[in-house]
């Protein structure tokens, strides 16, 4: 399927060779143990090692991860748990792994277990490419572009190639992006991870992770973390995410345009600052991007005056979720700073643009905006 479009392989990604009778998608099996006489050699034997199901939507992500190359992908219970698989399964104690210091707001939660095993972890920005700096006597490297909350991008070829040099693999949280904007392993990472619980699955109503590999022996490391601590997803979650695969694409496509209305919309507001879209033309990041995205993804961010200013106009949309999270068909925003940790101003908003129709979201917003000035 290497030769197709991004729709037509999505909609065709994973699907088992066509049986007369069967189903097309096979419904999701929920068998704990399987019938096992004599030396267990075939593929499933147990339900915390493997599944029918799991074995279709890895196929599938794999398909999109690096369309007519062979890609080993492992699925988890959540993003954070392949996040973990990755960085726990490969450092050792005394090693050196380099971190974003912008990321997702759980990865220093991750640092933090990192250190208590005696792993020297260091951090720099995503912007600008200053991970470079900190690559001396590294094991791993962890990117995360776009960032999450604050949309800047590195160069991802730039960043593999020294860090191969150097001795390092190369991981890539691609959660923000997905493979339909960014195809981490064709950029030369060794690892694409994301949090399938976003764009991936996109409605909102899944918590699923997934690691990519070209190398078998990298993958089958990440799988046998899986298998050790459990770190599976149920099988209804499975299924359902392979279901909702199908319709990447057309979200994907819907939710990337109306983003770039959006940031056009708000690059005209004087009341707005600090805006960030990797899509707009004038971003910081825009030139990487273009080089390396496909497409620049659904969140924008950007800053209104306070705290209060901004929970007023949270509080005048009509057509958008105030929730944490994003990728969903269905819009939502929050004003960041109310978790901590993020680095973010007081006003500072993440907007995931949904698949509503683009004119009714952006007169959402912006009488929103006007209501919040007023």
């Amino acid at each position: 399927m290497s030769t197709t479009s991004d729709g037509t392989r999505a909609v065709r990604a994973g699907l088992p060779t066509p049986q007369q009778y069967e189903p097309t998608l096979p419904g999701p099996v929920f068998a704990a143990h399987f019938h096992l006489s004599g030396e267990p050699v075939g593929p499933y034997t147990y339900g915390r090692d493997t599944n029918p199901t799991w074995t279709h939507l890895e196929r599938a992500i794999g398909e999109l991860e690096a369309p007519g190359e062979q890609v080993e992908t492992t699925v988890f219970a959540s993003g954070m748990a392949a996040v973990s698989a990755v960085l726990l399964s490969r450092a050792r104690t005394g090693d050196i792994v380099v971190l974003p210091d912008d990321g997702y707001q759980a990865l220093p939660l991750v640092r933090e277990q990192l250190e208590a095993y005696g792993v020297r972890v260091r951090t720099a920005p995503t912007g600008g490419d200053a991970q470079l700096r900190a690559l001396e006597g590294a094991k791993l490297l962890w990117l995360e572009t776009p960032s999450n909350p604050g949309l800047d991008v590195c160069d991802v070829r730039r960043l593999v190639a020294a860090a191969h040099e150097a001795g390092a693999l190369v991981a890539v949280d691609n959660t923000l992006a997905t493979p339909l904007g960014q195809r981490p392993l064709e950029l030369g990472a060794d690892f694409s991870v994301a949090s399938d619980t976003k764009g991936m699955t996109g409605h909102g109503d899944i918590l699923l992770g997934h690691v990519s590999c070209k190398d078998p022996e990298l993958s089958a490391g990440v799988r046998r973390w899986r298998k050790v601590v459990g770190a599976i997803p149920g099988p209804m979650e499975a299924w359902l995410a392979h279901r909702s695969l199908s319709t990447v694409q057309l979200r994907v496509d819907r939710q990337c345009g109306t983003a770039l209305a959006l940031a056009e919309a708000l690059s005209r507001r004087s009341d707005v600052t600090g805006l960030r879209y990797p899509g707009l033309p004038d971003d910081p990041s825009h030139a990487t991007a273009v080089r390396q995205m496909r497409r620049f993804g659904s969140v924008v961010s950007f800053v209104l005056a306070d705290k209060d200013t901004a929970e007023r106009f949270l509080a005048g949309l009509r057509l958008v979720d105030d929730a944490t999270s994003f990728g969903s068909v269905r819009s939502t925003a929050e004003r960041r700073a109310r978790w901590g940790g993020d680095a973010v101003p007081e006003g500072f908003i993440r907007f995931s643009v949904g698949a509503e129709d683009p004119d009714d979201l952006l007169a959402d917003v912006e009488s929103a905006l006007d209501e919040a000035a007023g």
